[in-house]
């Protein structure tokens, strides 16, 4: 039995109609696939300008010919009652209604009406499916994180089990608890990871420091799926060092779904089935292919709720190999709200502060996670988890890096914790910012 496809179609969301139409979509030439999208855009457009309120407000001044004059939609847009902004004909009932994950700091709840989510999950299934897994069969090892409340860590709990998974915590990552992880490895059969960068990198060091090869234990581990948190090249060497599989880097956000995935080449395929990206400079305008800037997704589908133009607070770039039906991401460098502020009037991405001192941190072999902290224009502090504090050598070569690669005279500070604090849903941010 396909339970997980059961499950879907019992609660309303019409998951071999959303395939039928997937592959449609799909069968386009490039040509045919223009035309597609084009209609797809106005069509969504228009929709929402008719039957949504909330839309019709927000964009009153709209061409509808000229796709250009269709405002640019943010976070802040939508944190208002869900109420408020669904179209006609939908109300809590007949739609799926999920929140973000609050990790950009700008929590809101939306809605997708049921062939909208329908669709999603039909492209996670393609994905999936080209490293030979299967959401109906395979078995998952999922690192993410559990809603505390009782209503809330039942209903994770269910849709475990109907998925065929096993959760394990990303709240507490204690040697002991990672020993018990390898354990629950030995006896289970998963075919993939999946889950929280962050969680699973530290995993796989644990398994560096006792000499352990994943795949040897779990032989019928397959692939490592690694969403939500940046993976660095290092990183990503040293967990498929470890597990003995390829780990894939999935990009996507709950209000969207899957929007990148990368294929046995590791090229990071962009979903244009259901999805239209843009890479827009801070004047609104498109930036041509090869060029960075803020991702801005439009949600071809979804009818409940408009996400069209919706700023997702990333920065990207498409690849120039790019093309509308086969869009390549080529880069993605972070959140738009982790800049770094320096005294000299530079700014630079949250990330690089973060990459710099990476390096030099890991080269000890002691350090297990770290995260920043911009406190003041020129003062920054590093805290960290470790086995030992961090010599006064390595604070000295961070602090050399820090001068070389953003500027010279900022104070750094460091404190090493037994654990560092991670978001409600078991995320960690690595770079923050508290000036305003």
């Amino acid at each position: 039995m396909n339970l997980f496809d059961l499950s879907l179609q019992l609660n309303g969301f019409p998951i071999k109609r959303a395939k039928r139409q997937l592959k449609a979509i799909q069968n386009k030439n490039e040509q045919e696939f223009n035309v597609y999208l084009e209609a797809k855009k106005q069509e969504i457009v228009n929709y929402h300008l008719k039957h949504n309120p909330f839309y019709k407000d927000f964009a009153k001044d709209v061409n509808t010919s000229d796709w250009n004059s269709v405002p640019v939609m943010t976070k802040r847009h939508l944190q208002q009652p869900l109420s408020h902004r669904l179209s006609e004909g939908f109300t809590s009932k007949n739609v799926h209604i999920h929140k973000t994950s609050g990790s950009s700091g700008i929590p809101f709840i939306f809605a997708k009406d049921k062939f909208c989510h329908a669709l999603t999950w039909s492209i996670f299934i393609d994905r999936y499916k080209w490293f030979n897994l299967d959401l109906n069969h395979s078995r998952q090892a999922r690192f993410y994180g559990i809603p505390l409340n009782k209503k809330g860590y039942y209903k994770e709990r269910i849709k475990d089990a109907l998925s065929k998974r096993y959760r394990f915590s990303v709240f507490d990552l204690s040697d002991t608890q990672l020993k018990r992880n390898v354990e629950t490895f030995k006896a289970s059969k998963f075919d993939y990871i999946n889950g929280y960068t962050s969680a699973i990198v530290l995993f796989a060091k644990y398994l560096q420091r006792q000499d352990i090869i994943l795949k040897t234990i779990c032989p019928s581990l397959k692939a490592c799926i690694v969403t939500s948190e940046m993976l660095f090249e290092a990183d990503k060497t040293c967990m498929e060092t470890q597990f003995g599989v390829p780990v894939i880097n999935e990009y996507g956000a709950a209000e969207l779904g899957l929007i990148a995935f990368q294929n046995k080449d590791f090229t990071w395929l962009v979903n244009s089935e259901d999805l239209f990206i843009e890479i827009l400079d801070d004047n609104n305008h498109v930036l041509p292919y090869g060029e960075e800037g803020r991702v801005v997704i439009t949600s071809l589908y979804n009818k409940a709720n408009p996400f069209i133009r919706y700023d997702l607070g990333d920065i990207g770039k498409l690849s120039k190999h790019s093309t509308l039906k086969i869009p390549i991401l080529e880069s993605l460098a972070g959140r738009s709200d982790d800049i770094v502020m320096l005294p000299s009037g530079k700014k630079a991405a949250g990330l690089t502060f973060y990459y710099v001192t990476k390096t030099v941190i890991e080269d000890s072999g002691h350090v297990k996670e770290f995260i920043i902290e911009q406190l003041k224009i020129d003062t920054f502090k590093i805290s960290y988890t470790s086995t030992i504090s961090l010599s006064k050598e390595k604070t000295e070569a961070i602090q050399r890096a820090i001068d070389t690669y953003l500027e010279p005279d900022l104070t750094v500070l460091f404190e090493r914790k037994e654990q560092l604090s991670r978001a409600n849903r078991g995320k960690l941010k690595q770079f923050k910012s508290y000036l305003s």
